[in-house]
């Protein structure tokens, strides 16, 4: 009995100390070998939740639908590809998804620091196997040397005991354990393996900025890019590109992301993956915007306040709500822009016609709520009329009044103002204006200017100007511009049925249906391919290609929601990107 429990001491303690062992033997992370002044650094820590996406039979099946792939299965070069995905597959002893798994089971890590120098680490689930595959390339290296009238390029050289190889003389790598190191040249190699035997606080893995952001990425987050701001705004070029601009129409859709970026030390995007939904977060270390600061007309200050749910409409492509106090950034407008453009100087004279000289900022800026809805909608075309050569979308703006019973007549004065600039402009030119009439939708009266139909020859392809009918509308406190009556119309219905409440901390809302954007491209398919060959100088199949890989692209990219605000005194912004994968065809079912 004692023998017994003896040998299963033994065993044990042989068990444990085999474990220690292992567990002795394993690679710290990637980032522990990066040196401390990177400026990039990606990270993929599951692999696995990116590649079962990626390799999901039905994204197979919509990458070999799109015309380009197809196209390229019949060049000489993609057979030699296979060929040589087979023999890997054949010495591997393994199918190519499954020796992708492997070989990068354990991680990705890519780093860039200054001197344009470059690193990217692969840890494998199975060394073995990688040393395997390093032995085949190297054989393809050696092979493809030999059969050149080039001197050798295959190199090693050892360094602090390893190995180092290089192929070409440009690029580095070696293989430390179950990780590989290929490198921009050979100094970048050493600079992984100097940081690797020094002490871990001059590693990245210990800078502070780097664990605020994973920290702040959470665990779910399958990948994360930190981008170092502190060091990177030392130079020139980006400090150009984050000084203040001189773009009102950029300053106010950005809402305050330039200020929030110059007040941060870094920035990073953390990735993750919900079965056919990626989503992608941005995070920083720099304030909100200050509500009483020049970027305050974008900050929500009461729990009350935010974007409104985007309105529904037919056949939309994208919609946009925004929350931006019009009021209180022209009345900033000296401090936002003190060199007043050109573009600016124009829209101020504009405006003093269209609203017989009121006072922009006080009477007309601070009758306009800060919620504001934008609209774009495929249109549908009555054949009566005629249907464009050229198709454009229709697209709206939906405003919100303080005071609907006064500022409505305002509205109209200035509207039908614009109407008759543009019939005088066109008059000047012999060209026919728009005619205004009052339509009743669902008991609202609306406005709307629409050019005669006059005699078309051609009902099909009719003058691009039959894309347009201006249309104004007021439901309730709602104050809609629609480039056409039919989304006119279909705004009031949702103006109408809303009892939506706003999103409190969001101030910005964006919502795109890629494949109703297919939709609007693929109506325009032959102005398309012609602009293409123009362009580019294809021929018409070669644009065809190109453009049908683009359209088949949007069709299975499904639905895209961008959320912009401010949580914990912190900017935020999260992107959420439904895929609309194709059902995978199975084996030897009729296509």
């Amino acid at each position: 009995m004692l023998r017994r429990a003896s040998v299963g001491f033994c065993f044990v303690w042989a068990v444990l100390a085999l474990h220690t062992a292992v567990a002795d033997d394993q690679l710290p992370a990637a980032t522990r070998w990066v040196p401390r002044d990177a400026l990039l650094v990606l990270e993929v820590n599951r692999p696995d939740a990116l590649l079962d996406l990626l390799l999901d039979p039905r994204v197979s099946a919509a990458v070999k639908s799109l015309p380009a792939y197809q196209k390229q299965t019949a060049a000489p070069g993609f057979q030699e590809f296979l060929g040589v995905i087979r023999h890997l597959e054949t010495t591997l002893g393994t199918d190519w998804r499954s020796g992708l798994r492997t070989l990068s089971g354990g991680g990705l890590t890519m780093a860039v620091w200054p001197a344009d120098q470059t690193v990217l680490a692969i840890d494998s689930e199975d060394a073995q196997m990688l040393d395997q595959l390093h032995g085949i390339f190297l054989g393809f290296a050696r092979t493809g040397t030999a059969n050149s009238s080039q001197p050798d390029r295959v190199t090693s050289q050892q360094y602090r005991g390893v190995t180092g190889w290089s192929f070409n003389g440009e690029e580095a790598h070696a293989i430390v354990g179950n990780r590989l190191l290929m490198a921009k040249g050979g100094p970048a190699l050493k600079a992984v393996l100097d940081v690797r035997d020094a002490p871990e606080a001059l590693s990245f893995a210990s800078a502070a900025n780097y664990r605020a952001a994973k920290k702040a990425a959470g665990a779910d987050a399958v990948a994360l890019a930190f981008v170092n701001l502190q060091a990177l705004k030392q130079h020139p070029p980006v400090q150009k590109a984050l000084s203040r601009t001189r773009n009102p129409m950029a300053s106010l859709l950005l809402a305050g992301m330039q200020e929030a970026v110059r007040g941060s030390s870094w920035v990073a995007l953390a990735v993750g993956v919900r079965q056919d939904t990626l989503t992608f977060k941005v995070l920083m270390d720099g304030q909100a915007a200050d509500p009483s600061g020049p970027a305050g007309f974008a900050t929500p200050d009461s729990p009350g306040q935010g974007v409104l749910p985007n309105l529904r409409v037919p056949r939309r492509i994208a919609a946009a709500s925004l929350y931006r106090d019009l009021h209180a950034f022209y009345a900033g407008k000296d401090e936002l822009f003190p060199q007043r453009t050109s573009g600016l100087i124009f829209f101020e004279n504009m405006m003093g016609i269209y609203f017989s000289g009121r006072d922009l900022t006080d009477e007309v800026m601070a009758e306009l709520g800060p919620e504001i809805r934008l609209v774009v909608a495929e249109q549908e075309y009555d054949p009566d009329v005629g249907i464009p050569q050229t198709r454009i979308p229709a697209f709206a703006a939906v405003f919100r009044m303080r005071s609907p019973d006064t500022f409505a007549q305002v509205m109209e004065e200035a509207w039908q103002k614009a109407i008759g600039m543009v019939n005088f402009t066109r008059g000047q030119q012999a060209l026919p204006g728009l005619i205004i009439d009052r339509p009743v939708h669902r008991g609202v009266k609306f406005t709307v200017a629409c050019f005669p139909t006059g005699e078309q020859a051609d009902k099909t392809a009719v003058d691009q100007r039959f894309n347009f009918q201006p249309a104004l509308a007021m439901v309730g406190d709602d104050l809609i511009l629609s480039s056409t009556e039919a989304l006119a119309r279909d705004l009031i219905d949702a103006s109408l049925q809303e009892t939506a409440k706003p999103a409190a901390h969001v101030h910005t809302l964006v919502e795109i249906d890629a494949g109703q954007a297919a939709s609007a491209l693929s109506a325009n398919w032959e102005n398309m391919v012609r602009q293409n060959m123009v362009e580019k100088g294809n021929t018409r199949a070669q644009a065809e290609t190109e453009l049908g890989s683009l359209v088949a692209a949007l069709q299975w990219m499904g639905q895209a929601t961008l959320n912009i605000g401010n949580m914990d005194g912190r900017p935020a912004a999260d992107l959420e990107l439904r895929l609309d994968l194709p059902e995978a065809v199975p084996a030897g079912a009729p296509r």
